[in-house]
């Protein structure tokens, strides 16, 4: 028998969705497929209100802004580390200054830098393709003229969710495929 919540979502969006409510409805899409990608199944999606909760138990009202930003960062490493324990410890680091930068840290020199997404997916693409041995030694001599230490400059220009997935992919942990849709989820926000 079928889903009568997913019968009633299918007659909406087929029979009585304006211009306006299929955009909603397609960005809805592109949300929840991006949230399974970035953490792997739906039995993995954390639970907002029951985080909620937690963290409302856990902060201090008159806690300054360092502390709560502490709460928030000590709440999401111990979730991180509940839902995804193969994650190292670097990368988690990564994921939680990501999600929930630091004081002062927005100067910091190794912050990814927010470029175009039609550059960022070049610099990708060169990048695996210099780690991979596949880039022609003319292109790799011209990046180095022209930037000096390249491969270092990129890596530290990415978004950490990107150097995870492109640190999965030269790994053999994720196929070509696989690696070009994490990316584009990736990139979509």
């Amino acid at each position: 028998m079928a889903n009568p919540e997913l019968v009633k979502v299918l007659d909406y969006i087929l029979n009585r969705c304006d211009e306006a409510a299929i955009e909603a409805v397609a960005a809805a899409v592109i949300r929840r497929r991006r949230d399974l990608t970035v953490f792997g199944g739906v039995s993995k999606l954390p639970d907002p209100q029951r985080m909620a909760q937690e963290l409302s138990g856990q902060i201090n009202v008159g806690a300054s802004i360092d502390g709560l930003r502490e709460s928030i960062r000590s709440m999401a490493v111990r979730i991180i580390k509940q839902e995804a324990p193969e994650l190292t410890g670097a990368q988690i680091d990564e994921l939680t200054h990501a999600w929930i930068p630091g004081p002062g840290r927005s100067d910091d020199k190794n912050s990814p830098v927010k470029l175009p997404q039609g550059l960022l997916v070049s610099m990708i693409d060169q990048f695996v393709a210099f780690a991979q041995g596949r880039m022609n030694k003319a292109e790799n001599e011209n990046l180095r003229e022209e930037m000096g230490a390249w491969p270092e400059r990129y890596w530290n220009s990415f978004p950490p969710v990107v150097r995870l997935i492109i640190t999965d992919y030269l790994k053999g942990e994720t196929g070509e495929n696989e690696f070009r849709s994490k990316l584009e989820t990736a990139l979509e926000f």
